[in-house]
């Protein structure tokens, strides 16, 4: 006959068999959540930004890059009484409909939603050229109606394109004084803008 002593053995070897399946099935399976929550936020953002460079390379939008790139100006004064929402809320809302995609753009960059190398292949000439042209206009605002922080996300991709282009050509630099390898990341740390 069968001793009880040994089916007691073989029950509890049975019943840790039974535990020891069991976490296997479960770290197995937090593996394969763990993987497809990554690629489900992997989609995600790709998703959101195929959108914005979509929209950023739509035909309307390239109407609207050359319409900016055409304006003409002598000094701020002239920008302000040509230019200016109260006087021309037409060209306002281009540009501000542009540079605000742009800002959009630096700030997913800056969390790290896209990386510099997308922005660079798919759209770096666009955002340096109008970060070139209007910074000027912007640093004005910025003394008198905007915000200190307006644009900063912009800003901050077109320094960081701009240490990329450089670094790929070096006999790049921009028009005299653009380049700005000092731009001054602090005001995100000191804001808790993250």
């Amino acid at each position: 006959m069968v001793d009880l002593a040994l089916l007691q053995s073989v029950s509890y070897i049975a019943g840790a068999l039974g535990v020891c399946v069991a976490a296997f099935y479960y770290v197995m399976n937090l593996r394969v959540q763990q993987t497809n929550m990554r690629e489900a936020e992997k989609n995600r953002k790709l998703t959101f930004t195929t959108n914005i460079l979509q929209n950023l390379n739509s035909k309307e939008s390239s109407r609207r890059w050359i319409d900016l790139m055409n304006m003409e100006w002598k000094d701020f004064d002239d920008f302000y009484k040509k230019y200016d929402s109260r006087v021309n809320p037409d060209n306002w809302a281009d540009r501000n409909t542009w540079m605000g995609m742009l800002d959009l753009l630096g700030y997913q960059y800056r969390v790290g939603l896209i990386d510099l190398e997308t922005v660079y292949q798919t759209s770096w000439t666009n955002v340096l050229t109008t970060w070139m042209k209007f910074k000027p206009i912007i640093d004005e605002y910025k003394k008198s109606d905007y915000a200190k922080d307006y644009y900063l996300n912009f800003e901050y991709l077109a320094n960081a394109l701009a240490r990329l282009k450089k670094e790929r050509d070096s006999s790049w630099s921009g028009p005299a004084g653009f380049f700005k390898a000092d731009f001054d990341e602090t005001f995100f740390k000191n804001t808790g803008s993250q």
